[in-house]
């Protein structure tokens, strides 16, 4: 995601305005006395010379030597909402070192706090693990939108005792501050989970016919109560669940438009601008991260996969390709959105492109018994990544795709063909009324044998 850019410090001394302000006098001072001969004018302007200059030697001579730990409380935030920063500061050298000023670089994206002034400093005390020669430092940030973003390193601006020169030197190193994007509450839509649920259910039972006669176990704190097997409880005397209905576990894909093929260009070089901030990728990142959410809260095994665009290199969007599990699978998933970043290419629109086969097996009947419900993310496919998603519609059920005002007429048009449910979603805010909408034509599509109808 986005990162801090390269810090730039002054490594060398330089004057301060009234060091400037002491050298100019000094040297009008000096031209004065050699025109009139005035000696003891010459003694004040050697004076203003050397004062500065002495001041950058002293400087230059003995710089601050600091070492600094950050951490961040909470260590992974929300977009829209603030960490606390904390720095722990200490000072190496063998002086103590007061008057000087501090700010943690960070990206301009962030809003880091100004420049402040640095408490007081011992030297340092090889022997005891804090003292005077360390200070706290504290202070809130705010994170505005999604990203990794680079914090610190931290500056410290040192000044001789007269305040004539200023050096710059950064201590520590950047560390990585992970901001999550915003996820939106949807309705529980109970009905059609549950009913997916036993779906799923339902198939294992028609595989596995004597499942019912398979080894339970004790039941655990959080298993729910649909897996309790009542003939073993009766005879063992104690709540007994069927352990072979892990396998059970309903899932779900999320396939989300992460090559963006459809546009002719893609907003490069670094986030931290403002005008790199893509509104679009934005809004289908924040999309799935709700329905991931969502979803994960009702017991779903989520997978989050890139739509497969045959003219664009996409990379895989989970760490883990197993996907997400209820059991801290949302802090996984918002994480890895977190650092997902839009493509970096560009393409020209309207150039004939060579027509792609898509070779996918048609399914069986086994295999359409299979199905499972899938939800697409689109931003702005190409005509190959649409074609991807009609290949795999017969493989998924229900077939929903939420798409942004930025995918082409065509390519919704394409897709409903397909028999794919498309809502438009323009904010982030509609998501739950197109979700409800969503699962009310899954409901019918269920009833109906898998067609939606128009």
């Amino acid at each position: 995601m986005s990162r801090a850019g390269r810090v730039r410090h002054q490594a060398r001394p330089r004057l301060t305005p009234r060091g400037i302000s002491l050298m100019v006098v000094g040297g009008i001072l000096f031209g004065v006395a050699l025109w009139f001969d005035l000696r003891d004018i010459l003694l004040l302007a050697a004076v203003g010379i050397a004062m500065p200059l002495a001041a950058l030697g002293f400087l230059a001579a003995r710089p601050p030597r600091l070492a600094v730990h950050r951490t961040f409380e909470p260590p992974v935030v929300g977009a829209g909402h603030s960490t606390t920063v904390r720095l722990r500061v200490h000072n190496r050298s063998r002086r103590a070192f007061d008057g000087a000023h501090w700010r943690d670089l960070s990206s301009p994206a962030l809003r880091p706090p100004p420049e402040a002034i640095l408490p007081a400093v011992g030297r340092t005390e090889g022997l005891l693990p804090s003292g005077d020669d360390t200070v706290g430092l504290e202070y809130r940030l705010r994170t505005p939108r999604r990203g990794v973003f680079d914090v610190g390193p931290l500056r410290i601006s040192v000044t001789d005792p007269f305040g004539l020169a200023r050096i710059d030197r950064v201590a520590g190193g950047a560390r990585d501050l992970v901001v999550t994007p915003r996820v939106t509450p949807l309705e529980p839509a109970v009905g059609l989970l549950a009913s997916v649920d036993g779906t799923v259910h339902a198939l294992q039972r028609r595989t596995r016919p004597n499942s019912d006669e398979l080894i339970a176990r004790e039941y655990r704190y959080g298993d729910p109560l649909r897996r309790v097997h009542w003939a073993a409880t009766a005879r063992r005397g104690e709540l007994m669940v069927r352990d072979e209905e892990q396998r059970g576990d309903p899932e779900l894909r999320i396939l989300l438009d992460t090559a963006l093929g459809g546009r002719a260009s893609h907003p490069g070089g670094s986030r931290d601008a403002a005008d790199a901030l893509d509104p679009a990728f934005e809004l289908g990142v924040e999309l799935a991260a709700s329905l991931g959410v969502h979803l994960l809260s009702r017991g779903f095994r989520v997978r989050l996969d890139p739509i497969e665009d045959p003219a664009a290199q996409v990379e895989p969007i989970a760490a883990e390709a197993g996907g997400y599990r209820a059991s801290g699978g949302d802090v996984s998933l918002l994480e890895d959105l977190a650092r997902l970043e839009p493509p970096r290419r560009e393409t020209a629109r309207g150039e004939p492109r060579e027509p792609r086969r898509h070779p996918v097996a048609p399914p069986t009947s086994a295999r359409r018994d299979m199905r499972m419900p899938a939800i697409a993310v689109l931003i702005d496919p190409s005509g190959d990544a649409a074609e991807t998603l009609v290949a795999l519609r017969a493989s998924v059920e229900p077939a929903v795709a939420f798409a942004a005002e930025s995918v082409s007429a065509r390519i919704v048009e394409r897709l409903e063909e397909a028999d794919w449910r498309v809502i438009r979603v323009r904010r982030a805010v509609d998501l739950p009324a197109a979700w409800q909408e969503a699962w009310r034509s899954a409901r019918e599509a269920v009833r109906t044998g898998g067609r939606h109808g128009a």
